[in-house]
């Protein structure tokens, strides 16, 4: 069943136009990859998705709802939480401050204090520093673990493994599907391609603000993301 969708999605910065009609699905529980160069629109689309830049309404669909008219707080209580490029940490506040402030919206779920230690152990033994007196790899991991206490029902992940070294890449991502297994279907905006598809059911490649490519990360050729990946001609799908 399809959870969260766009339909002929736009998105501009004053005249300038980053987004031209994006058709895209989330199925309940599915994990999708988006990849693509710098400047391709992936951060944009993310940002649209939950409410940051304005859409018209049908063009964002939440259970077949239209929610692009929805303010960005109001999209977070609905279940749609974004782990931004840079984490975004309140420097001011301590580790596990800055997990209860991603609590604030009240839903009900699995992910309180308690289940965000028991996935990332570290952040318990750190929970009284500052948030940013972390390696990037555990601000990483506070950003994520401050944006599942809202129990979201989709999680857009913004450049996940964006600056971190290999190891702290590999621990995070060993993680995605226990956090997929409490419910929640996740968005990843990923550069590095062959970690895209091995942790995602599907990949959407951007290119110039628009999908010249999109199917199921095992059937994707080399050639055809390499295609899509750099703009060269208009990539197929081959199985």
């Amino acid at each position: 069943m399809t959870l969260l969708s766009t339909h002929g999605l736009t998105a501009r910065y004053g005249d300038f136009q980053a987004l031209f009609g994006i058709d895209f699905t989330l199925a309940e529980g599915e994990v999708v990859a988006i990849i693509g160069a710098n400047g391709a629109g992936k951060s944009t689309f993310l940002k649209t998705l939950v409410g940051l830049l304005p859409a018209s309404p049908d063009a964002v669909r939440l259970d077949g709802e239209p929610v692009g008219h929805v303010p960005a707080p109001e999209r977070v209580k609905r279940g749609i939480t974004l782990v931004p490029e840079g984490r975004r940490l309140f420097p001011s506040l301590s580790v596990e401050e800055n997990l209860i402030i991603g609590g604030q919206p009240g839903r009900a779920g699995p992910w309180q204090l308690e289940a965000v230690y028991e996935v990332f152990p570290v952040l318990r033994e750190r929970r009284q520093h500052p948030g940013t007196a972390l390696s990037g790899g555990q601000q990483q991991m506070v950003a994520i673990g401050r944006a599942l206490m809202s129990n979201p029902r989709v999680l857009l992940c913004d450049e996940l493994s964006l600056g971190l070294a290999p190891a702290v890449i590999r621990d995070i991502y060993a993680q995605l599907p226990r956090i997929r297994a409490s419910g929640t279907a996740l968005v990843i905006v990923e550069q590095d391609i062959g970690q895209a598809l091995r942790a995602a059911d599907r990949v959407y490649c951007f290119q110039e603000g628009k999908v010249p490519l999109e199917g199921k990360a095992g059937e994707l050729t080399r050639e055809a993301i390499s295609a899509a990946y750099f703009g060269t001609h208009h990539a197929e799908v081959t199985a």
